[in-house]
């Protein structure tokens, strides 16, 4: 039996070994940001010219989405960005057919090598360019070339050194590339999101007939005046930042920007130059000076969602930001004084965060004075039905349709659904009814998603669940269910009565009717 038990353990020792050898080589994998993709790259721009004995180096990439080659690192160029064309370049030859070339008499030829020396100065005698090819498959991203090697020419077996360098090179040049990608469309979406989001601010946030956001927009009134920071909690999809933006247009700064940042979507190695920005020539690439998103709030709002996914390494110089109300960017000791107001935004508990280590507890207590939460759509039942009209009118408008309404039973599932999603799913599901049913049509529940179906679906059950809320009396139910409507649709128009006919689809006259009998104001 010993014997049986050592050789069990002599097989369990190497699958033990093996997961604490995986987890290292995670850890490993996750400590190297681009930044560090970055100096490695550099240290080899810097090492290539005396390897070959040659003068210069430099390293060219294709950007994604305009298939423009520019330089991003090399000797000499400091605060220069080159842009060789596809057409009439050593590089853009190499980049096009993906093949390494030796050219050592281009002092005597014309191209763009000989336009750049008279805007430069600097004589191109010689050069070694490889292509560096993508390790994930997608072909030439970009090349590396060196330049005017000393006293001789250029060999093959420098185009093939060359060559498995840039092999080597290929997977940190792939990551600066991607990771520029990433933080250049994160800021195009940011600035679509806060255009859409604007206009919903504008179109129905102030639909709240729950209680609980009246005591938020109450509470919103309050707090608008002061420059207090606030903390906005809440699940995905409540609306958090159209809080923070009728906190901001609610403000005497409502002049002045509204910037939103999210601090989930920014790569951990450009954290520091997206908040603090950068000046011209702070590192390759940077052809031009930049402004941080903290100058970019000065005199309104910095709004930071996913604050809670903030990277533990940038809270210290973040929390400095704000405690002294100061900072410089990249490249530069000059001061740049902040002023603005913070407001933050998660969908996680930040201070079960904090408790656990995963966000510092000395920027938790300066980041918010007053905290706000904001329940789900399941929590507050009553502004279901309201919503889902307004956004019954938007979609309508956006879409050019004409859609009479919801039915009874469509209405009766909008309440009985736990909408995880919240308002935004609550918007997303009225759009689908409306893009399936036809002009003048009621939406039927056969319309509805399947998530929807299967509250609804089932007549008894759902009848039950509404006749547990509202009694068994049919017309007590339909008398409930009007005024319902009708109070959302004059709150939709402003109390207009005549645009309000329209969304209910009755005329002006049946209208004021139906509000008298209700005894509704008029």
């Amino acid at each position: 039996m010993a014997s049986e038990r050592r050789s069990f353990a002599e097989v369990l020792d190497p699958r033990r070994r093996l997961v604490q050898l995986r987890q290292r080589l995670t850890q490993v994998l996750h400590a190297w940001t681009v930044e560090d993709y970055r100096a490695f790259v550099q240290l080899f721009v810097k090492t290539l010219p005396r390897l070959l004995g040659a003068e210069r180096c430099t390293i060219f990439i294709i950007e994604l989405g305009t298939e423009k080659i520019c330089s991003i690192f090399g000797t000499g160029i400091e605060g220069r960005e080159i842009e060789p064309p596809k057409e009439g370049s050593v590089v853009g030859r190499v980049i096009s057919s993906g093949v390494g070339v030796v050219e050592n008499r281009l002092g005597a030829q014309e191209g763009f090598h000989a336009r750049l020396g008279e805007e430069t100065g600097f004589v191109t005698r010689n050069m070694v360019c490889a292509p560096i090819r993508s390790l994930t498959g997608h072909g030439v991203t970009g090349a590396i070339q060196v330049l005017n090697k000393v006293s001789v020419d250029f060999s093959a077996e420098d185009l093939t050194l060359l060559a498995e360098i840039a092999d080597y090179l290929s997977i940190s040049i792939e990551s600066i590339i991607l990771n520029q990608e990433i933080l250049r469309i994160s800021r195009q979406v940011n600035r679509e999101v806060a255009e859409l989001d604007f206009r919903l601010l504008q179109e129905n946030l102030l639909v709240a007939e729950s209680q609980a956001m009246r005591d938020i927009l109450d509470l919103v009134r309050e707090i608008s005046a002061s420059p207090v920071n606030v903390l906005l909690q809440g699940e995905n999809g409540t609306g958090k930042e159209l809080i923070a933006r009728l906190i901001h247009a609610m403000s005497s700064r409502k002049n002045r920007p509204f910037i939103a940042v999210n601090c989930a979507s920014i790569p951990q190695g450009l954290v520091e130059s997206e908040f603090f920005g950068y000046e011209k020539g702070a590192f390759t690439g940077a052809d031009q000076a930049r402004e941080g998103r903290f100058e970019e709030a000065s005199g309104g709002t910095l709004f930071l969602d996913e604050i809670a996914d903030m990277p533990l390494a940038i809270q210290p110089k973040f929390l400095r930001a704000l405690q002294e109300g100061e900072g410089s960017r990249l490249g530069s000791s000059k001061l740049h004084a902040y002023d603005f107001r913070v407001i933050s935004a998660t969908n996680k508990d930040l201070l079960a965060e904090k408790e656990k280590g995963a966000f510092r507890e000395d920027l938790y207590f300066r980041l918010f004075a007053v905290e706000i939460y904001i329940p789900p759509l399941r929590e507050r039942r009553e502004d279901i039905v309201p919503l889902a009209v307004a956004f019954l009118a938007q979609v309508n408008k956006h879409f050019r349709k004409k859609v009479a309404g919801f039915s009874a039973e469509v209405l009766q599932a909008f309440e009985e659904y736990g909408w995880p999603g919240n308002v935004r799913q609550l918007r997303r599901e009225v759009e689908r009814l409306v893009a399936l049913t036809g002009d003048g049509e009621l939406i039927q529940l056969k319309k509805c998603s399947k998530e929807l179906l299967a509250v609804g679906g089932e007549r008894g059950e759902a009848g039950e669940g509404l006749a547990a809320r509202r009694g068994y009396s049919l017309p007590e139910a339909v008398r409930s269910l009007e005024i319902s409507l009708i109070e959302a649709a004059l709150r939709q128009t402003g109390g207009n009565r005549s645009r309000a006919a329209e969304l209910l689809q009755v005329t002006r006259q049946g209208l004021l009717k139906k509000m008298k009998r209700y005894r509704l104001p008029l």
